[in-house]
Formats: C-alpha cells, sequence, structure tokens
C-alpha cells in the first residue's frame, strides 16, 4: 500500500501589524489549509523555532478528562510499568 504526501511551501515574511508584528494568511493558504476567519489555531512552537498551528475544534479535552484518560492508561498498564522500573 502506498500514500502521497503533497507538500506545499508558501514563503511569507514578518510584517508590522498595528503595533505587533505578524503574518499575513492569504485566503489561498486558508483555503488550502481548510481554514476560515473565526477558527481557533493551536500553536506550538518547537525547539529549534518552528512553529505549528493545528485546529482547535474537536481535539482538546477538558482537564478532568485528560486526567481520567491519563489515570485509566495507568492502571491499565500497570503490569507493564512495572516490569519496566525492575
Amino acid at each position: 500500500m502506498y500514500y502521497t504526501l503533497e507538500v506545499r511551501i508558501m514563503i511569507k515574511t514578518v510584517t508590522r501589524v498595528g503595533n505587533s508584528k505578524g503574518i499575513i494568511l492569504d485566503s489561498a493558504l486558508l483555503e488550502l489549509a481548510h481554514w476560515k476567519e473565526g477558527d481557533q489555531l493551536a500553536v506550538t512552537v518547537h525547539e529549534g523555532g518552528a512553529i505549528t498551528f493545528s485546529p482547535v475544534e474537536g481535539r482538546l479535552i477538558s482537564e478532568e478528562d485528560a486526567t481520567a484518560s491519563a489515570k485509566a492508561i495507568l492502571q491499565n498498564n500497570q503490569e507493564l510499568f512495572d516490569r519496566l522500573s525492575k
């Protein structure tokens, strides 16, 4: 089975936007990303200066749900964690 990954690169320039600095995302870029005005994006800054933007809708969970999920994972895998810690 083969998968095709299409990558498109655009060069953008950091410019002044009011009292701040920013990057203007033109309509073509927003269309490629399937983003629209008002969409929320999670911004991640990686080591080395790379920045990624990911759509937020449907991807974030509450702190309580995250804690419950983590506890369930730990409980379900306790035997594995015990073996690894020996």
